[in-house]
């Protein structure tokens, strides 16, 4: 008697369907597993593609100037000069700059002592700013041409959440270089520059008149380039900010370093997936062993099914169709649960909720390839009982 596909189904499902406790604790290692391995490639596809969104909504092609190092070992400056030079290269589109005042704190109030700075910085900043690092003000407003001569700051996302500021009014003031300073504004984060967010921010002619910055050295030189022309622009960046010693200047690219952020991480999803595929194997022998005992169990059904005529490829079909059946609801159950929790997730964090077809593909199959794995010995064991054994044992 040939029984077909749907029938041989109906036959697999009541084993399962008549031990619906069992079964669910077994197919449950393998819901586990399968949801940790589809959650991690989710969160980590997701929070790549935010870091990319990120990245383009910045702007890739921001180039930072900064001293490096001498020779010698000594303190390197740029030159004052440098960057009306760097705006002079073809393929830049914009400049902007900023001097960090070493000896300067900001604090709340004169009565904290001086040496509790927080790692809170100040520095004087150039007023296009903003728009070459692309933040905006999330409180009040930026320097103009007035306040940049006055004893007036603006706080960068994290100094303004160190000093417990989240809001802006006229009578909010900060200590500053011995004085206060009013708070005209508080900008948003800079991801592509944390020192900015980290800093207090004064006009240029206020750091001069204020808090004898007499140098004009400046200490970062902010970029925008051309975004087909980054790398050429970049290699005339240092001979261009000092073409007496090129090899004193250092430019990077803040996006290379979110970018090698997002390898970093990734570093970490290979524990995870590990932890998910010995859930997997956890999964797999739960599974081995409610199929060695059904096999136990249900002896005299198949000594009974055999007496009437079922072959013994039939028997195994069965049976292994169990525990792939089995597995596969493991790994539905899981594939959802892990989609699940990454939208969640990612929808908390603002990410786009990204699933690789590679992450709920491998899992249904790896689904099948344990119930396979795990029922091909009981499926073997019990296509290989005689007739008349099986019936003898009821």
């Amino acid at each position: 008697m040939r029984l077909g596909f749907r029938d041989g189904l109906r036959v697999a499902s009541v084993g399962l369907r008549a031990r619906p406790l069992r079964a669910t604790l077994s197919a449950l290692g393998i819901a586990i597993g399968t949801a940790a391995i589809v959650a991690v490639l989710g969160l980590s596809s997701s929070s790549q593609a935010g870091l990319l969104a990120e990245i383009a909504r910045l702007g890739p092609n921001l180039l930072t100037v900064e001293p490096g190092t001498s020779l010698a070992g000594g303190d390197v400056h740029l030159p004052v000069e440098a960057p009306a030079r760097i705006t002079h290269l073809d393929h830049v589109e914009s400049v902007a700059h900023t001097a960090l005042l070493k000896d300067d704190g900001v604090y709340r109030n004169p009565l904290i002592p001086a040496a509790n700075t927080g790692g809170l910085q100040v520095r004087a900043a150039s007023l296009d700013l903003p728009a070459v690092l692309r933040t905006g003000v999330a409180r009040g407003v930026w320097l103009n041409e007035g306040t940049a001569r006055e004893p007036v700051v603006v706080l960068g996302a994290s100094a303004a959440a160190h000093l417990g500021i989240d809001r802006v009014h006229p009578d909010l003031r900060v200590w500053l270089g011995g004085q206060w300073f009013t708070v005209a504004g508080i900008l948003e984060p800079s991801p592509l520059e944390p020192a900015v967010a980290n800093s207090a921010l004064v006009g240029y002619p206020a750091a001069q008149r204020y808090l004898g910055y007499g140098t004009g050295w400046p200490t970062s030189i902010y970029v925008r380039a051309d975004i087909d022309h980054v790398p050429s622009v970049r290699s005339l960046l240092a001979r261009t900010a000092n073409p007496e010693s090129p090899y004193e200047v250092a430019v990077s690219r803040p996006s290379d370093v979110l970018t090698a952020r997002a390898a970093a991480a990734g570093a970490f999803d290979s524990l995870f997936l590990g932890l998910g595929v010995v859930a997997l194997v956890v999964g797999a022998v739960g599974v081995a062993n409610i199929m060695i005992i059904s096999v136990l169990e249900r002896r005299s059904e198949i000594g009974l099914r055999r007496a009437l005529g079922a072959t013994r490829g039939q028997i195994r079909t069965q049976f292994l169709a169990e525990s792939i059946l089995l597995a596969v609801a493991g790994g539905a159950v899981g594939v959802l649960a892990g989609a699940a929790a990454t939208a969640v997730f990612a929808g908390a964090k603002g990410w786009d909720v990204v699933v690789p077809v590679q992450a709920w593909t491998g899992g249904i199959v790896s689904a099948v390839l344990i119930g396979a794995f795990a029922g091909l010995l009981p499926a073997l064991r019990a296509s290989r009982m005689s007739p008349t054994t099986a019936l003898r044992t009821v």
